[in-house]
């Protein structure tokens, strides 16, 4: 029987305060130490919009909602573990106080102006300047979505 490599599917979330993005600072590798917006693994059985809800709450302990999705980021090598997807969602806080859990060692608000200070996991910085072309104009990304830099 053929075994067939698949690439995996994951969430994350861009919540935003006074144009202050909420991220976690990572616990674990890859990229210990360094931020990342919240998200993580879609289990089996379960919705992209519940993942997202769900590792919010692990990692935040913030109960969140969707209000719209930035894009998809399927680059291969995204990701140094294996081909991993992700779908961005936006969202808004719905209740919960922030308290860092799972595999992050404690949560930072940043200023969206400051991002390319910081060391930023994966491709979040890219999502993060995605996000900020898609306040000021909407529309939709993915990897490969030619880009007005």
């Amino acid at each position: 029987m053929k075994q067939y490599k698949n690439p995996i599917p994951t969430v994350d979330v861009i919540l935003e305060r006074d144009s202050n993005v909420l991220m976690v600072r990572r616990k674990n590798d890859p990229f210990k130490d360094h931020l990342s917006l919240p998200g993580g693994f879609v289990n089996e059985g379960e919705t992209v919009e519940d993942a997202m809800k769900r590792e919010a709450m692990e990692e935040t302990s913030l109960e969140v909602h969707p209000i719209d999705i930035l894009g998809v980021y399927s680059d291969p090598k995204r990701d140094p573990r294996k081909h991993i997807v992700t779908i961005v969602f936006v969202g808004i806080i719905v209740g919960g106080a922030i308290r860092a859990g799972d595999d992050a060692a404690s949560i930072e608000w940043i200023k969206l102006s400051n991002i390319e200070r910081q060391q930023i996991a994966f491709d979040h910085a890219q999502i993060l300047h995605d996000y900020y072309q898609w306040k000021a104009s909407g529309g939709t990304f993915w990897s490969t979505k030619r880009r007005n830099d």
